[in-house]
């Protein structure tokens, strides 16, 4: 990166290992882009004609250059060479269209999704490796989570995960091994892929689609990403100039119409709708979004937090700023969400992964309200769509979540702090539907017995089967075994 950044606007730079790796430069004209609000420097490529086969020891990355990569693993042991030669001839046609998006398109929120027909070419290609040996399970009833989470007396209990399209699977890292984070989850035909796996493994009762809380800030014009064995990365240091990106011509925006998403997020959309198709009539589909109060220290913070001092220290010392913030970030989430269920999502879930960092007190005055705004606004602008609310790290304040949110939301997630019996006595006469909260650690290191003990004592705490719907406390923790998953999804659909 540093040579990178030394080589700004200079063209016909090459990486010393795309050398080693046979990489044809010569088929390439590379120039360097570096932006403004990223010590990241880009590289675009243009291919004048299809790249010739060396170009399947590489693979595409979010920046749109072609890079290598472990071209033995790329090829893979078994991978058949006329397989690997039609993707790197869809790869070549579609090698015109990889350049990055431009600095002025990624503060936009422009996607730097895959071309269409790359991304086809690499399913293809992934989906005949894993197909002759993944079992399959259908939902039993495909509506029942609808049905439950709107309140109707069921007789058995519908269950889906947290963190259900994950690293645990085997499949799921075919990809999140080769491709950066939003890559995949800004190319709708990939994000599909990764939002169904585990539904066609499982038969969970829910599809959530692929994406994270933080997609929509780009529309607000606050950049991030997601780097691999780091996390998050918010870029704008707003934990210095929060009140100065309040004003001015980089002001933080408000997004002020569902219909402004499409062109930013017109991926989601797209994803969404493939996705209704191929989950209606067999399951319902999630949609989800994340809590303001989440999102506006997220962004202050930079990155992942231990208790979000910075975010904390602003509330504290200019309320009047954080209260701006927040009001924007909420005008706008809610907007999201209404996005979403305009696009196909049939219930929507608010992360308040972050309510652990927060006092009870805090929770009341800071992200109470907030949640209530978005809730509002789903409720007036799509009827009948129910909507979930999961405060990690908040049984500690259960009650109080209960009597704020009793009437506001349909459904209250349940961390894995508290025992069920208890949330059912914290939330009794709110009519709250409740979800969890088995422990993920139990799920990545209980056997068999053990998780399907759980999953029974669960289900008959909340009050027998078809009251709740099932989950765990978290998400699904990298690492699980998958045949542990199936346990828990079985175990919760036959539990009569």
């Amino acid at each position: 990166l540093k040579a990178l950044e030394s080589s700004q606007g200079s063209k016909y730079f090459v990486p010393e290992s795309c050398r080693s790796c046979a990489l044809p430069i010569g088929a390439m004209d590379l120039t360097v882009r570096a932006t403004p609000s990223s010590s990241t420097a880009f590289l675009a490529g243009q291919a004048p004609a299809p790249l010739p086969p060396s170009l399947r020891g590489v693979a595409p990355t979010r920046s749109g250059l072609l890079l290598p990569s472990a071209p033995e693993e790329r090829l893979g042991a078994g991978s058949s060479s006329a397989g690997w030669a039609s993707w790197a001839a869809a790869a070549g046609a579609a090698a015109t269209g990889l350049a990055c998006a431009s600095t002025a398109q990624r503060r936009q929120g422009a996607s730097t999704r895959l071309q269409p027909a790359l991304a086809v070419a690499v399913m293809e290609q992934e989906q005949a490796i894993a197909a002759d040996s993944e079992p399959r399970r259908s939902t039993p009833t495909p509506d029942l989570l609808l049905r439950v989470a709107r309140g109707e007396s069921c007789d058995r209990t519908p269950v889906w995960l947290m963190r259900q399209a994950g690293r645990y699977m085997k499949t799921f890292r075919k990809y999140s091994e080769r491709y950066p984070f939003r890559q995949r989850s800004e190319t709708p035909e990939i994000a599909v892929e990764l939002s169904l796996q585990c539904w066609r493994r499982y038969g969970m009762d829910a599809v959530i689609f692929f994406s994270d809380i933080l997609t929509p800030l780009p529309a607000m014009g606050i950049e991030f990403d997601i780097i691999r064995g780091r996390g998050p990365l918010v870029l704008g240091d707003l934990a210095r100039m929060l009140e100065d990106r309040l004003t001015g011509p980089n002001a933080i925006r408000e997004v002020m119409n569902s219909d402004d998403f499409l062109s930013s997020h017109s991926f989601i959309r797209e994803t969404l709708q493939t996705l209704r198709k191929e989950t209606e009539g067999n399951c319902t589909l999630l949609g989800f979004v994340g809590a303001p109060w989440t999102l506006a220290a997220y962004s202050v913070e930079g990155g992942s937090t231990k208790d979000a001092e910075k975010f904390r220290k602003w509330m504290y010392e200019k309320p009047a700023v954080v209260e701006e913030f927040l009001r924007r970030v909420t005008a706008s989430i809610a907007e999201y969400a209404v996005f979403q269920v305009q696009s196909g999502a049939q219930c929507i879930q608010i992360f308040d992964s972050w309510a652990h960092c927060q006092t009870p007190d805090e929770w009341r005055k800071w992200a109470a309200p907030h949640v209530k705004t978005i809730a509002a606004t789903l409720r007036a602008r799509c009827p009948g769509v129910p909507i979930f609310y999961f405060a990690n790290g908040g049984s500690s304040y259960l009650k109080l979540q209960a009597e704020e949110l009793a009437g506001v939301v349909d459904v209250l997630s349940i961390d894995q702090k508290c025992r069920m019996s208890d949330a059912v006595k914290a939330c009794e006469g709110s009519g709250l539907i409740l979800q969890g909260n088995v422990d993920p650690f139990v799920l990545k290191f209980g056997s068999e017995v053990e998780i399907r003990d759980t999953v029974r004592r669960v289900i008959d705490e909340a009050g027998g089967p078809g009251k709740h719907i099932m989950n765990l406390g978290h998400g699904v923790m990298q690492g699980t075994p998958e045949e542990n998953v199936l346990f828990l999804v079985e175990e919760a659909q036959i539990y009569v």
